[in-house]
């Protein structure tokens, strides 16, 4: 990992200590800005992140106190280091008080500046790695497809748990709403790259340009728009695990650029010339046939077993025996705290209902009717009626009566979900799947009222 993904800003009114400062760390690799006040510096902060900036505490016009401040209040990741003559000692330990970390006295011993800036870089590599952290936690927590009982799914864990603490590149293969990414980030986490990133980016869900722009990162001015240089994916994803989700979607001209990154471990920025070499392991996640798209000239055969050399296939909810009771009981608990709704259980018509459904939608359709169904239900129980806000989910004989237009049966529908929803708009909006302009105009016309 290169200093050239570190980026260092120099504040300070004089032209001498900026020039040294400047062609220091350039030397050493690192990206460099320089910056001769207040003002311009906070330019340079809103157009692009820095890791590291370096203030100067005595400066005309706002001095570095109040730059201090202002710093901490537009980009609170940037690790501030103050620069002060002796005289301004005191003022640099005032400076720790409200949120720098650490000093330099002037005029700056070269040894002690790697030394501090080494630190400051730690620091910073740290945080970035306490808040993936806390999102891993935030996602093991809820790693919701994964509670299983089934054979099927205990079939995967354990594939999970031997391939984790390899490097090997893995596919992942199941139908929407399998968990997928869930399966990628517990391979990760299992990982000897788990205090580093997991990047993920959905190949799908982005145009060609787009894509590349998202992966690959871009130099400023290499594009209209690109007004600062931006890291990709790739870059981004140094050190830990790369996850593209529907590999299948990406065009043949980026499949050949991905292909060069993933056996060259090297690539260039969009508009830039410099080789930049990242290592990350690769887990892809498609719901195609990937051979399908090879036999069809989609998708290129070299890059197919390239990631094709371990795979993962990850069974539909109405393959995974007993887990519908499971999973069901879990989303409960996790809406009813959510939610703060005295609701305990499934009742033994609701579970019936929920059985015999298909669930083409796979764990996350499931996830989303308890979720409507908690919000709907009656303390202490979710019963078969609260399941009808999601059509084929309750039995014929516990769906409303097909008497009168439809406009009576939505009418009835959305003042019900109203109701159990105390009005609350948001909540409701969520649970009829629509969004809340939608349903004010519903309410108006039918001229529903709150009781």
């Amino acid at each position: 990992m290169s200093n050239d993904r570190y980026g260092i800003l120099i504040v300070d009114d004089e032209f001498s200590v900026r020039d040294s400062l400047f062609h220091w760390f350039r030397k050493d690799g690192f990206r460099v800005g320089a910056a001769e006040n207040a003002a311009a510096a906070l330019q340079e902060l809103q157009k692009e992140p820095w890791d590291v900036a370096l203030l100067d505490i005595k400066m005309p016009g706002m001095d570095g106190m109040e730059l201090l401040r202002r710093v901490r209040q537009v980009s609170p990741d940037t690790v501030v280091l103050m620069l002060t003559a002796h005289g301004t000692v005191e003022t640099a330990v005032e400076a720790l008080k409200i949120g720098a970390y650490d000093y330099l006295t002037k005029p700056i011993d070269p040894d002690e500046l790697v030394r501090v800036v080494t630190k400051a870089l730690q620091h910073r590599r740290l945080a970035d790695e306490n808040a993936q952290l806390r999102t891993k936690i935030a996602v093991l927590s809820e790693s919701d497809e994964l509670v299983s009982g089934s054979p099927q799914m205990k079939r995967v864990m354990d594939m999970i748990d031997s391939l984790a603490p390899t490097d090997v590149t893995v596919l992942i293969r199941g139908e929407s709403g399998t968990g997928k990414e869930l399966v990628a980030r517990a391979i990760h986490a299992r990982s000897n790259r788990r205090f580093f990133p997991h990047v993920a980016i959905n190949c799908g869900a982005l145009p060609e340009s787009l894509l590349e722009s998202e992966l690959f990162g871009h130099e400023r001015g290499a594009f209209t728009g690109a007004q600062h240089r931006r890291r990709g994916k790739l870059e981004q994803a140094d050190g830990g695990t790369l996850f593209l989700d529907e590999v299948g979607s990406i065009s043949l001209r980026t499949q050949v650029e991905l292909l060069r990154v993933l056996e060259t471990k090297e690539f260039a920025r969009i508009g830039g010339q410099k080789a930049i070499r990242v290592d990350f392991r690769v887990v892809c996640a498609t719901n195609q046939s990937l051979e399908e798209l090879v036999a069809k000239k989609e998708m290129r055969e070299d890059l197919y077993f390239r990631i094709n050399v371990f795979r993962i296939d990850l069974p539909p909810l109405r393959e995974r025996d007993g887990d519908v009771p499971l999973l069901a009981r879990h989303f409960l608990k996790h809406f009813a705290t959510k939610t703060d709704k005295e609701v305990t259980d499934l009742a033994p018509d609701a579970l019936a209902a929920l059985s015999r459904h298909s669930w083409p939608g796979n764990v996350r359709e499931l996830k989303n009717v308890i979720e409507r169904a908690v919000i709907l239900a009656e303390p202490p129980v979710v019963r078969a009626k609260d399941l009808v806000a999601v059509a084929g989910v309750a039995a014929p004989a516990e769906a409303p009566e097909a008497l009168g237009s439809l406009a009576d049966s939505e009418k009835a529908h959305i003042a019900r979900v109203l109701e159990r929803c105390g009005w609350n708009i948001s909540q409701a909006a969520r649970v009829l799947e629509v969004d809340r302009v939608t349903l004010y105009n519903k309410i108006k016309k039918y001229g529903l009222r709150e009781q």
